[in-house]
């Protein structure tokens, strides 16, 4: 990833962040190997980009509130949301800076677009936010803010409020979605090869993230419960509905698939514009 002065579009990714703390500690809830795929296309993805990020937005499956809210904390600490791990995982440190000022212009392009905004100072990174960011840019050294869903997970207003931040791309901010393109526990968990509903949904939504009509694919992504397998995929949508927020930041690039694996039995992609 080349490093200089020059400003440089960056793309805007939905990425899965994988099974709680997964990729650090040994995994025994399958093979040993189950996340050794997705880490190393972790650790590769700064190659992929046009410069490192002055800035990284996340929006992570795992926070909503009733108004769309943003991390403001200077030096966020990190909330180990979740549950019967071992010790070790709750040690894990990410010290990213937070940024003010970035959050401060999310707060006014989000306003700007009529959309109603809180602030919040004290909740913590969780691990859709610092999991994967451990291994994408291990040096913490890039200030990151977190930005909630909205309770009710409309998707026209997640990709909206996407939309509102899309400008700060030209600025060098990395806009993350961070959740899971299939999120059915019970499906995962079983460790069967879920053909009658991942590798269903996963096609329907490669082919809808690639529509060259952007108009079309916002549609279609709105409408995302009418899809094949869809409730079967995502029996509540909270993991998804940050693919909304990355397609609306993407404006008018065309999305493509840019990894995929079998996890435990289902497919899991991960997806960028632009």
């Amino acid at each position: 990833m080349p490093e200089n002065n020059k400003k440089s579009s960056m793309p805007t990714l939905f990425i899965p962040h994988g099974g709680g703390p997964c990729f650090f500690m040994e995994w025994t809830m399958g093979p040993a190997d189950t996340w050794d795929k997705m880490a190393a296309w972790f650790l590769e993805i700064h190659n992929t980009l046009p410069q490192k990020p002055r800035g990284i937005i996340v929006i992570s499956g795992h926070w909503e509130e009733p108004h769309f809210t943003i991390y403001k904390h200077s030096h966020p600490p990190l909330f180990y949301d979740y549950y019967g791990f071992p010790e070790s995982t709750y040690q894990i440190q990410y010290p990213a800076a937070g940024s003010p000022k970035l959050a401060g212009q999310v707060e006014h392009l989000l306003v700007k677009s009529g959309v109603d905004v809180r602030s919040e100072y004290e909740r913590g990174f969780d691990h859709g936010v610092f999991i994967p960011l451990k291994l994408m840019f291990p040096d913490a050294d890039i200030p990151v803010i977190q930005l909630s869903l909205k309770t009710g997970l409309n998707p026209g207003k997640h990709i909206m409020v996407g939309r509102a931040l899309e400008n700060l791309r030209d600025e060098g901010i990395l806009i993350i979605g961070s959740g899971m393109s299939y999120h059915n526990m019970r499906g995962l968990m079983s460790g069967k090869k879920q053909i009658h509903d991942s590798d269903i949904f996963d096609d329907w939504l490669t082919q809808t993230v690639s529509e060259t009509n952007v108009e079309l694919r916002n549609q279609k992504l709105i409408s995302w419960e009418s899809a094949p397998a869809a409730r079967s995929a995502h029996p509540r949508e909270e993991h998804l509905i940050p693919l909304m927020a990355a397609a609306g930041a993407g404006g008018n690039d065309i999305g493509k698939r840019i990894f995929t694996d079998r996890v435990m039995g289902s497919i899991v992609s991960a997806y960028q514009f632009g």
